[in-house]
């Protein structure tokens, strides 16, 4: 059994990752550590687990692996601490706010030997996980284009503030877009061109929608949308979609409408009742296996810093008013 911790509950996505782990038999919440000792500290009562106001301690307790969920800026420190204590490392995206800052943390795992994965659960979505399949059988055969979208709701806190998250929505949801294409079609992004602003909600310091243009191998054209465009009352965060276009077809995945419609005459407004998969229970089981394993996680660091690469791109691109390579 892995005996997993988490660092850092500034990323509302530690909520999920612990209550995955405690649903699975193969993996226990060993303890909890946070840089604020009263938002761990609820966490561990939430969750029944120990929380640790030392993170040396926290990293020297008998851990087998942490998940690291602090604002984006420190993932670095928090890594390059968990690999020199000999963690394998299960990451928050995006896996940095630099190229630099990824790769330093790809280097600390390989020098002491530990697995660094990155968290990208929508490889867990059954819509897509079927989607892949579907492309790798080839009855779609040439990629041509695809129509992106991941929008979502205001995150609030330190997401607006760029010291802390390093970009707005731009920076939050592109990172799982690109993952995807980049799984699906095998294919790296070459050429980007964003245009980006504060456009939703007036007096945050950061971007709340970007549009992309990619360029991918073998010519293939990619649009997408991130954006943090739902309101408070929408009834989900908000999507991944995505529209393919191939020589045999055209392929529409919309990977959250595993759901049911429910009219919610307490809360006074429409709600979706999700009833499909646990894409974080997926991702938390694979990394518990990597664990007792010993090997990489599924997605790797390697993976985390490609989708970097491609979002500090769109953010000199958005700047410079160029498309710029990858």
């Amino acid at each position: 059994m892995a005996k997993l911790g988490i660092m850092s509950f500034a990323h509302m996505h530690a909520y999920s990752y612990a209550a995955a782990i405690n649903e699975l038999a193969e993996a226990e919440l060993f303890a909890i550590w946070d840089d604020d000792a009263a938002r761990g500290k609820a966490a561990a009562d939430q969750f029944k687990a120990p929380f640790m106001a030392n993170r040396d301690a926290f990293l020297a307790s008998g851990l087998d692996g942490v998940i690291i969920c602090s604002e984006n800026v420190k993932h670095r420190a928090m890594v390059e601490a968990a690999a020199k204590a000999g963690k394998w490392i299960l990451c928050e995206k995006p896996l940095a706010t630099t190229i630099e800052d990824a790769q330093a943390m790809i280097d600390v795992c390989k020098k002491t030997g530990v697995g660094l994965g990155t968290a990208f659960p929508c490889r867990y979505v059954a819509p897509l996980m079927a989607a892949k399949e579907d492309l790798d059988s080839g009855r779609f055969g040439t990629i041509y284009a695809a129509a992106c979208t991941n929008n979502g709701s205001f995150p609030g806190g330190w997401f607006a503030d760029e010291k802390l998250s390093g970009g707005g929505a731009t920076m939050d949801h592109t990172v799982h877009v690109v993952d995807l294409l980049r799984w699906m079609f095998g294919k790296e992004v070459t050429k980007v061109y964003c245009e980006n602003g504060n456009l939703i909600r007036e007096g945050i310091g950061t971007d709340d929608v970007g549009s992309l243009h990619f360029e991918m191998e073998g010519g293939i054209k990619v649009s997408h949308i991130a954006s943090w465009n739902r309101s408070k009352s929408f009834p989900t965060w908000g999507d991944v979609t995505m529209e393919i276009i191939a020589e045999n077809g055209v392929l529409n995945v919309d990977a959250f409408n595993q759901k049911v419609n429910v009219y919610n005459d307490t809360a006074m407004k429409a709600e979706w009742v999700p009833w499909g998969d646990n894409a974080d229970l997926g991702l938390v089981s694979d990394f518990a296996a990597a664990c007792d394993e010993k090997r990489d996680p599924a997605i790797t660091g390697y993976d985390g810093l490609k989708a970097v690469e491609v979002t500090v791109a769109a953010y000199k691109s958005a700047k410079s008013g160029e498309m710029v390579s990858v």
